[in-house]
């Protein structure tokens, strides 16, 4: 099993898909939040919401984004993103779209996440960070990809020293 993670994704578009991934049992992280607490805490503000992510990213020793075709465009996945830079935790992304959702249905690939945010340097993040995609043509297959794969891709995540 994979370390210990924070799972970073869009949640209205993707969770469906990212149950999938949790469920797989490769990787432990937190618990993903219902769609109702979610809500309660984005009520809250955004400070709520930072301290959220503070408090679930604490004692974690990885970072896994899961892409779908919107994530890139989720500020609240930029920050997570930025934020485990900051504190130097092993980052990596995997493409969850070809997973189907609730209505058996999968999605297109979105962009990169990890290319929207860049560095001092003049690079951005996706210079640094793997961004996975699945192999399979079907749901069952990318399945099968993420699930054989995914212990790998967390134990070789992007180390910043």
């Amino acid at each position: 099993m994979a370390k210990s993670t924070f799972i970073s994704f869009h949640y209205a578009q993707d969770h469906w898909r990212v149950q999938q991934v949790v469920n797989m049992g490769a990787i432990q992280g937190q618990t993903i939040v219902s769609a109702q607490n979610w809500e309660s805490v984005k009520r809250q503000g955004d400070q709520a919401i930072k301290n959220w992510i503070e408090n679930e990213m604490k004692g974690k020793s990885a970072v896994v984004v899961l892409v779908g075709s919107q994530t890139a465009a989720r500020p609240w996945v930029n920050y997570e993103i930025i934020k485990a830079w900051n504190d130097q935790r092993p980052l990596v992304g995997i493409r969850i779209h070809g997973l189907q959702d609730k209505n058996e249905k999968t999605d297109f690939s979105g962009a990169n996440p990890f290319e929207k945010i860049k560095l001092d340097n003049g690079k951005t993040i996706a210079d640094y960070v793997p961004l996975h995609t699945p192999s399979g043509a079907y749901s069952t297959q990318v399945y099968a990809n993420i699930k054989t794969n995914i212990t790998s891709w967390v134990e070789n995540a992007y180390k910043r020293s």
